[in-house]
């Protein structure tokens, strides 16, 4: 009995260990969650591409616009800060990717100017409503657009959720822009880690 009761008490540990992160986050774990990276977008210069594109790297995924004049920036600026932080080898093992949901404004060459000013890992994708659609309802966030003033302008509803990939494609991590930089950078090289 005794010899039963130890064997019963050893499987249960083993089995409340093997659902544990191998790493900690600052942020949310969501491993599992979600479905793994998938999309098939333009990117900034003109061309097709899918999640291939950042084979073998870490992403970070976000949702934005380049007319964004808050939210985006400050989130795009707070990965670049996190990133600048990082050794040279740990930044070549992460990506960032930028979904544009405002296609009608942000074309591929305005993409390329606003991801450039946030650094190289940084890439810049949209797509037409149907690409735009199944890539945010594939990662639970939502978009929209506000009416359009006198002269064209319009603002865009967006998630604020920033999700971290492994370099595997599975997703991981939900991240805040409020989170401070240094908990963003260990964020990003807990995801290399994996």
């Amino acid at each position: 009995m005794r010899i039963t009761g130890l064997l019963i008490a050893l499987f249960a540990v083993l089995l409340v260990g093997c659902g544990e992160s191998p790493v900690e986050f600052h942020g949310k774990d969501i491993t599992g969650v979600m479905d793994d990276l998938s999309f098939t977008l333009t990117d900034e210069n003109g061309d097709t591409v899918n999640e291939s594109i950042v084979d073998d790297k870490a992403v970070v995924l976000f949702f934005g616009y380049t007319h964004c004049p808050d939210f985006c920036p400050m989130t795009l600026t707070l990965l670049a800060q996190a990133m600048n932080t990082l050794s040279e080898q740990e930044r070549e093992q992460l990506r960032v990717l930028f979904v544009s949901v405002d296609p009608e404004r942000d074309t591929p060459a305005l993409l390329k100017e606003y991801t450039e000013y946030f650094g190289p890992e940084v890439i810049g994708l949209t797509g037409d409503k149907d690409q735009l659609d199944d890539v945010t309802k594939r990662y639970r966030t939502a978009y929209g657009y506000g009416d359009k003033d006198e002269e064209g302008n319009y603002e865009v509803s967006h998630g604020l959720a920033m999700y971290g990939f492994d370099k595997s494609g599975q997703v991981r991590l939900l991240m805040r822009n409020d989170q401070p930089v240094e908990q963003v950078a260990d964020d990003l090289k807990a995801l290399t880690d994996l």
